[in-house]
């Protein structure tokens, strides 16, 4: 038996069950089929979505690592149609902005294919938004904390909210208007945090489309080595 370390902070034991190599393929492959039919939606129906939906999403990602276990993120999710109007007609006036430059020709070109443009209007039609912010640091009674490796620990967060919500029947689209300070105005949000994305979140529309794309081939996206 193995003798316990010596820990100056409080450890406990972790022992989660041993999967069978084959159980845990099969596991593996459920989980591949079942995010593989997720997309990134822009139409959506305005059928409610139940409060508890959004709770277990938040709950799921709150389960990612982050930087020394900081876990620096908030969710705020927004029912009320009068301030999601407002953040509709903040987003189309950076967007239109965006749309509009001629710098970035090979930005819009990428685009092009997904025919995304300034309008919003979905942004009215879902019943939730939820606008995840990024503590830049935490403010105890000791004073300023300063938070490491926010973005990927938000970025990791953010992963499984979306996996939450697919795994619930639901559509989302990772809207990141730039900038985007004007979620802090209408959010009321402190200054130690920083707007990352905008989740609006719903079911699909009846008559929902969405670009015919393919996702990259595992010979594209794994290298052994050696």
């Amino acid at each position: 038996m193995a003798m316990p370390r010596p820990h100056s902070h409080p450890f406990v034991p972790y022992r989660p069950p041993r999967v069978p190599a084959e159980e845990g393929l099969r596991r593996g492959q459920r989980l591949h089929d079942l995010l593989d039919q997720r997309r990134s939606v822009r139409f959506f129906s305005s059928d409610p979505v139940p409060r508890e939906a959004i709770e277990l999403a938040v709950r799921t990602a709150n389960t990612a690592p982050s930087g020394a276990h900081q876990q620096p993120w908030t969710f705020v999710a927004v029912r009320d149609a009068e301030v999601k109007h407002r953040i509709r007609l903040a987003a189309e006036a950076e967007e239109r902005a965006f749309y509009g430059r001629d710098d970035i020709p090979e930005w819009h070109g990428a685009l092009a294919r997904l025919e995304t443009g300034a309008d919003k209007d979905y942004l009215d039609v879902v019943p939730w938004i939820v606008v995840v912010f990024a503590q830049k640091y935490s403010v105890t009674g000791a004073g300023r904390q300063k938070h490491y490796y926010v973005n990927e620990s938000v970025g990791i967060a953010c992963g499984m909210f979306i996996s939450s919500l697919h795994a619930m029947g639901l559509a989302t689209l990772t809207h990141t208007p730039n900038p985007m300070g004007f979620l802090t105005k209408i959010l009321e949000r402190p200054s130690s945090e920083r707007p990352y994305i905008v989740f609006p979140i719903g079911y699909p529309a009846p008559d929902c489309e969405v670009p015919d794309l393919a996702r990259k081939p595992l010979d594209q996206a794994l290298v052994h080595y050696p």
